[in-house]
């Protein structure tokens, strides 16, 4: 049985995480916002005959898009190469 040992002398330390940012804190919004449903939960005003409800969501879904672009462009690490 060959047993693998670590040289913790050698071992060059991790750097420390910089992934916390203030923008981080759009996201809540995005997040939150569809669990309060007593905002949404109705049938007027439809728009084009769809009920408030569906049209809502679907500007959910937009509104967490925005929210997670504008997050990802202020937080992203300019020197970083693009991954296609």
């Amino acid at each position: 049985m060959v047993t693998a040992t670590s040289d913790s002398s050698s071992a060059e330390p991790s750097p420390a995480r910089r992934d916390r940012s203030p923008w981080n804190w759009l996201l809540a919004p995005a997040a939150i916002a569809p669990l309060l449903t007593f905002i949404f939960n109705r049938d007027e005003p439809r728009l084009a005959g769809i009920p408030f409800f569906y049209w809502f969501q679907l500007l959910l879904v937009a509104f967490a898009a925005a929210c997670t672009s504008a997050v990802y462009l202020a937080t992203r690490r300019s020197g970083a190469p693009d991954e296609a």
